[in-house]
């Protein structure tokens, strides 16, 4: 809906600080709205772009990408490396497997065999930490045994799990931003419905005598429904304003408690719209160095096509590799230059 509310110069002048910020805020949405609305009239056309230039080479790398992994696994099988070669190319087994795991791409027999191979590194992985485990267990053990039972901590040395607190730190921050957005999402909920109650209580056709003024005041109560009906906070809160200011209401500042109340609920539209931009924009798939904030649509198709040649570039050098990888002396001579 396009409900576009204008207030004269002179009428914008009389608004006062707190009003005008509102105003400013109001405006700031409808700009995120509009830009909204254009970047969905062209999702789906760009999608289509970003498929018909990216999905045949994505293909076509994650086939290349099986054939090292098949051929890795099979060179281990059944060839002789030394221990730290060994080591090498089991992790890089192991990544093209955990990579290609995800993969839509490969037929029924492949994904068989990623899974296989997949899992195989995980019991052997979990196997590793089991042993290390238990080592440091006896060894701590054996430890605490030769030391005496009441020891003071030497605090100044002392080190803490830093990455520990830094996990804690950030789930914290996490939930301390949950928390504002559920409560702007409330203050939005009962924000939209207390400006709603004060316009129709200003503008209601009934109590209008003139007739030409409770045909006008008619519509814009249709418009008002509508717009209380899509839950666009900002244009019943504008309006509010405006007519207001038309009745010389103005001049009765807001209190800051009204100041904060619709702008936590403008900040949560706000933030709502923000999000359904981010979800278009990750829809395209582009390049993460992307900043989307300063994305341009003229510059989308661009940034496809250095996609794509980027890809095709990855694409030629896996296949170069994987022509190595078909024998032990190429395998050999990959690890020795640290390429595999």
């Amino acid at each position: 809906m396009s409900l576009a509310l204008k207030t004269t110069a002179q009428l914008e002048v009389q608004l006062s600080p707190q009003q005008k910020k509102l105003n400013r805020l109001i405006e700031r949405i409808e700009q995120q709205k509009q830009e909204l609305a254009t970047w969905q009239n062209v999702q789906a056309d760009i999608q289509n772009y970003t498929r018909s230039k990216l999905l045949p080479i994505y293909s076509e790398l994650h086939t290349v990408l099986f054939t090292q992994l098949d051929t890795l696994w099979n060179h281990i099988a059944s060839d002789a490396f030394s221990k730290a070669d060994l080591a090498q190319i089991d992790t890089k087994i192991a990544a093209l497997a955990k990579m290609l795991k995800k993969s839509q791409m490969l037929t029924s027999e492949q994904k068989e065999q990623v899974e296989k191979i997949d899992t195989f590194y995980i019991q052997h992985e979990e196997h590793i930490r089991a042993k290390k485990a238990k080592a440091n267990s006896i060894q701590n053990h054996d430890l605490a045994e030769t030391v005496e039972q009441n020891v003071d901590v030497d605090w100044e040395n002392y080190e803490y799990d830093s990455t520990q607190y830094i996990a804690e730190r950030e789930r914290a921050k996490q939930l301390k931003q949950q928390e504002k957005r559920e409560q702007a999402v409330k203050m939005a909920e009962q924000s939209l419905k207390t400006v709603y109650l004060k316009i129709t209580a200003m503008i209601h056709p009934d109590r209008e005598p003139d007739e030409a003024k409770k045909l006008e005041k008619t519509e814009l109560l249709q418009k008002v429904n509508e717009a209380y009906a899509e839950q666009d906070l900002f244009y019943l809160l504008k309006l509010q304003l405006q007519l207001e200011t038309n009745r010389g209401l103005s001049s009765k500042a807001l209190s800051s408690e009204q100041v904060k109340f619709y702008q936590l609920a403008l900040e949560a539209q706000g933030q709502n719209l923000q999000s359904q931009l981010e979800e278009i924009f990750t829809s395209f798939h582009l390049s993460s160095h992307v900043n989307t904030k300063q994305l341009k649509m003229s510059d989308v198709y661009k940034v496809i096509d250095k996609d794509a040649a980027e890809l095709k570039q990855l694409l030629k050098w896996e296949k170069e590799r994987l022509k190595h990888m078909k024998k032990v002396s190429g395998v050999e001579m990959l690890l020795a230059h640290g390429v595999l």
